[in-house]
């Protein structure tokens, strides 16, 4: 337990909760102020030089944000932040591309199997599933 104490009282990771601790402030002023269907898209990101940056997760979310400019910098000044301007960033969270199935082909003679096996079962929905499924392996 000791090492982990003196772990913790590193320099490196003093400014770095200190810089964490900043970050969850402004992100619960953001909160605050953001109407909630745009709190959802958006995050605070840093005030520096009497600017807040938000980062919005898709360009309508940027102009919506925009849009609001005026009414957000008076609430922001009423949160008793020295802010001038707010600067909209979009940040758009990458999503994997999804995988494409590889088409499954059935071999020639798969195909008049299931023909002729369709032909025997014809009039049934096993008959008609059977036919189609034959016709479409071409």
């Amino acid at each position: 337990m000791q090492r982990l104490n003196t772990l913790l009282k590193q320099p490196e990771l003093n400014a770095l909760n200190a810089r964490n601790q900043q970050t969850q402030a402004t992100q619960k002023i953001w909160e605050a102020i953001a109407p909630d269907n745009l709190a959802k898209f958006s995050h605070a990101g840093s005030i520096q030089n009497q600017q807040f940056t938000v980062y919005a997760d898709n360009s309508v979310v940027a102009a919506k944000i925009k849009l609001l400019l005026p009414s957000l910098l008076i609430q922001l000044q009423k949160q008793v932040c020295e802010v001038t301007a707010i600067r909209v960033k979009v940040q758009v969270k990458s999503t994997p591309q999804p995988k494409l199935k590889k088409r499954r082909k059935l071999s020639p003679n798969a195909a008049n199997r299931l023909k002729e096996l369709g032909e025997k079962l014809s009039g049934t929905a096993l008959g008609d599933a059977l036919n189609k499924l034959s016709k479409n392996a071409d």
